[in-house]
C-alpha cells in the first residue's frame, strides 16, 4: 500500500524506500540483478517476448546502444532501478515489433489523416499538464492516454477497440509507482486513464529527454543534443496513426517540454501543427522541476546529486528556450501562440478560446461544459503538497534571473 503524504521531502540524498525494496536492493547484486545491460541481449529478449523478428528499419539500434552504454557506465542504478530500466527497454522494443507487424497487416494506416494538431511545447512546471487536460476534455480532441502511451498496440488476444487488458496493466503500473514513490504524485500525477506526454512515444525510438530526467546519463544526453531527431519524429507520426486508427477523432492535442529542443524538426515532420508555448516565472519553475528530477532519479538510484541535477537542467532549459526562440522566428504568422501560466489559472476558458481561434477550431457549448467539468475534477494538492527550496540545488533567485532574464523580458513574464 502506498504511503500517504502531506508534503514532499527535500532530503534528496535519502530517497524513500519501502522495506521490501531496501531488501531487494541489498541482495540484488548477489543475485546478478545489477549486471550490465546489452543491446544485443535486449533485442533478443524482445523478439522472444513478442514472438516476432522483424523490426523493420533498425536505425534505432544506434541510440539504444548509446543509451545502454551510458546507463552501464554512469547511472549507478539500484537492483530495482536496473530491473525497471531493463523492462522499459525490452517493452519499447516489443512495441516496435508489434507496430511493424500491425503495419504489415494494415498498410492503409499510413494513409490516415490526423486532422488538426495542437502541440503544447512549454517549459516544465508552466501549467502544461493543466492546459493539456483541459484541451483534452473536448470530445473531438484526441489526446494520448497514459495506458496508450505504455501500450500503443493491442496486446496478444486483445481486440481492437477493447483495451481492457492494457488499461488494467497500466493501472497496476500506476499503483506500483505510487508504492515506490508516493511523493512523486504530489509533483506530477501519473494516472492510467489521464492524458499523458507523448515523450513516452519518442522513448520508443530511444531519443528523448526521459533518460536524463530519471537517470544520470550525461554521455547519452550529450550525444542526443547533436543527433538528428528526424527519424524519431517520423516514427512518432507513425505511432500516432496507429493510435488514431484504433480510436479516431477530429483533432489531436500533444504535450511535452521535450519538443522545445527539437521544434524545427517537429514542424518539419508535422508542418500543419499549431504550437502552444506556455510561460511562468523561472524562479518558480526551475526549483520545482529540479525537485521533480531529483525525486524521479531517486526511484532508480541511491546516488542523487541535487547540484548536478541543477547544473544539467539549468543549462538544458536555457538550450530549450533558445532553440524555441529560433524555431518560432522561422514559423509563419499564426502557427504559434503564447499562453501565460497566470492566465491559465485566472481564466482558463478564455485561453482555450484563444487557442481554438488560432487553430480554426469551433469552441462550442459542449466543449465549454466538458472543460468546466475537468477544471472541477483536477484539484491542486490532491496527492500532497510539493515542497522544494532553491538552495537545495545551489540556485538563487538572482542566479536564475541572471541566466533567464532574456526569456523573462522577451515574453513579459512577471515575478511570481
Amino acid at each position: 500500500m502506498a504511503k500517504k503524504i502531506t508534503e514532499t521531502s527535500t532530503d534528496y540524498d535519502n530517497p524513500y524506500r519501502p522495506l521490501p525494496i531496501k531488501l531487494l536492493n541489498a541482495v540484488g547484486p548477489l543475485l546478478g540483478l545489477t549486471r550490465k545491460l546489452s543491446a544485443d541481449a535486449l533485442l533478443k529478449s524482445a523478439r522472444n517476448k513478442a514472438g516476432l523478428n522483424d523490426f523493420g528499419d533498425e536505425w534505432f539500434i544506434e541510440p539504444l546502444s548509446i543509451l545502454v552504454d551510458s546507463i552501464n557506465k554512469e547511472a549507478h542504478l539500484t537492483a530495482l532501478g536496473m530491473l525497471i530500466q531493463k523492462g522499459r527497454l525490452v517493452d519499447a522494443l516489443v512495441t516496435r515489433l508489434r507496430i511493424e507487424a500491425l503495419y504489415k497487416q494494415h498498410p492503409e494506416i499510413l494513409d490516415i489523416d490526423l486532422g488538426k494538431l495542437l502541440i503544447i511545447a512549454g517549459l516544465q512546471r508552466t501549467g502544461t499538464t493543466t492546459l493539456h487536460r483541459l484541451l483534452a476534455a473536448d470530445p473531438d480532441m484526441r489526446s494520448l492516454a497514459s495506458w496508450e502511451a505504455q501500450f500503443p498496440v493491442p496486446l496478444p488476444g486483445e481486440k481492437t477497440g477493447e483495451p481492457t487488458g492494457r488499461m488494467k496493466k497500466t493501472h497496476f503500473m500506476e499503483k506500483g509507482l505510487a508504492y515506490l514513490s508516493p511523493e512523486f504524485f504530489a509533483i506530477h500525477p501519473v494516472e492510467h486513464d489521464a492524458p499523458e506526454e507523448d515523450i513516452l512515444l519518442l522513448d520508443l525510438s530511444f531519443m528523448s529527454q526521459t533518460p536524463e530526467a530519471i537517470m544520470h546519463v550525461p554521455s547519452y544526453a550529450a550525444w542526443l543534443e547533436k543527433a538528428d531527431s528526424t527519424p524519431a519524429y517520423e516514427y512518432l507520426k507513425k505511432v500516432l496513426k496507429v493510435l488514431h486508427w484504433q480510436r479516431p477523432a477530429k483533432n489531436w492535442v500533444l504535450k511535452t517540454p521535450h519538443h522545445m529542443e527539437y521544434l524545427e524538426t517537429l514542424v518539419k515532420v508535422f508542418p500543419e501543427a499549431k504550437i502552444i508555448q506556455t510561460h511562468r516565472d523561472p524562479q518558480k519553475t526551475m526549483g520545482s522541476f529540479c525537485s521533480m528530477v531529483a525525486h524521479g532519479r531517486g526511484i532508480f538510484s541511491d546516488d542523487v546529486d541535487a547540484m548536478e541535477v541543477a547544473n544539467h537542467w539549468t543549462r538544458k532549459v536555457d538550450r530549450m528556450i533558445r532553440h524555441t526562440l529560433q524555431a518560432r522566428e522561422k514559423m509563419p504568422a499564426g502557427q504559434s501562440i503564447d499562453v501565460s501560466y497566470y492566465d491559465i489559472i485566472k481564466d482558463p476558458l478564455n485561453e482555450i478560446k484563444r487557442i481554438y481561434a488560432m487553430a480554426g477550431i469551433e469552441f462550442t457549448p459542449a466543449v465549454e461544459a466538458q472543460v468546466k467539468a475537468t477544471m472541477a475534477a483536477n484539484k491542486q494538492h490532491r496527492y500532497g503538497r510539493h515542497v522544494y527550496h532553491l538552495e537545495s540545488f545551489g540556485l538563487t533567485k538572482a542566479s536564475i534571473d541572471e541566466q533567464f532574464g532574456y526569456y523573462r523580458e522577451k515574453h513579459q513574464i512577471p515575478h511570481e
